[in-house]
């Protein structure tokens, strides 16, 4: 069977693209160098090993022929583990979200030959269906657009990178003060009691955490709502019962191993009960910071105990 560049790959992820007739190229100056020399922009696809949409769409698409020939003809095709290189993964994720498609993977990104991103999306059907245009139109579309109209490609690539820079400027260059305060010139104590309120616009009150199905744990919200509480803060009771209830819904559902212990990626279904079966390392280390602090301002056993679970997990191991 022939195999590509990928085979050289070290990622679990990248070697299990090895076979696809899709001519990938992992990241680097190799890839960069063909886009400029063949003037083509490039396909950026993202994932991890553990990623189930990142296995559909290589089944429906990398592994189709014909759409591996679409992507011969007129892309460079670049392979990006997110668990190899997070700094990557980053970056064009920000773009993607801030377009309002939304965060996921696998994420697919068309960039200039210099890297600019001018179009992204997540995980595409081969062909069109369920509302959304297949993988196989927006390769034609995408590569039209670039025969037919470059030079507008370009300057919108551009002015994206423009405006992100400016973001990231921001963030980067303004002082703590400024970065925490509203348009209002608000306070930081002001700023944050309207990041509760906000969580608070979004809260399941009924079954816990902050979105309808699918429901994920969203452990960076916990962390802001369970320090929040602790500090006693603008709202402080409203973000501790926010957050508790929350983890002891999780706690209490099938989002929960409760044999295995830790926690899948998020449920199906508004109930915590139907896990998406993966687990990920990261919300694993998240969720245990979590629990250990709602034990820490909350005298139920649960918290506590959820906590345990991580440390004999990690003796396990």
């Amino acid at each position: 069977m022939l195999e590509n560049r990928l085979a050289r790959e070290k990622s679990p992820y990248l070697l299990q693209h090895c076979h696809n007739p899709v001519d990938w190229f992992p990241w680097g100056d190799e890839a960069f160098e063909k886009a400029r020399r063949e003037r083509k922009p490039i396909f950026l696809s993202v994932g991890y090993s553990t990623c189930h949409w990142c296995h559909v769409m290589e089944r429906e698409s990398f592994e189709n022929q014909a759409i591996a020939a679409l992507l011969n003809e007129s892309f460079v095709s670049v392979k990006v583990d997110r668990e190899e290189r997070p700094d990557v993964d980053r970056v064009y994720m920000t773009y993607v979200q801030a377009t309002g498609v939304g965060g996921g993977w696998p994420m697919s990104v068309f960039l200039t030959p210099n890297l600019k991103p001018f179009f992204g999306g997540t995980y595409f059907p081969p062909e069109d269906r369920w509302g959304r245009p297949g993988f196989a139109t927006v390769l034609r579309n995408v590569a039209e657009m670039w025969r037919d109209d470059r030079a507008g490609i370009l300057a919108h690539g551009d002015s994206v990178i423009e405006r992100l820079g400016a973001m990231f400027g921001a963030e980067a260059g303004g002082s703590p003060a400024g970065f925490f305060a509203n348009e209002n010139g608000d306070t930081v104590s002001a700023v944050l009691a309207g990041g509760v309120r906000q969580i608070a616009g979004g809260f399941d009150a009924e079954f816990g955490g902050f979105s309808d199905a699918p429901k994920f744990p969203r452990p960076a919200t916990l962390h802001f709502l369970l320090r929040n509480a602790a500090a006693g803060g603008a709202d402080a009771s409203t973000a501790r019962e926010m957050a508790l209830f929350t983890l002891r819904a999780m706690a209490a559902g099938g989002i929960h191993d409760h044999l295995g212990g830790g926690f899948h990626r998020y449920s199906v279904d508004r109930f915590w009960h139907v896990p998406h079966f993966e687990k990920m390392l990261y919300d694993q280390a998240q969720l245990a910071c979590a629990y250990l602090e709602a034990a820490q301002i909350a005298p139920e056993g649960i918290y506590a105990g959820v906590a345990g679970e991580f440390s004999t997990i990690c003796a396990a191991t």
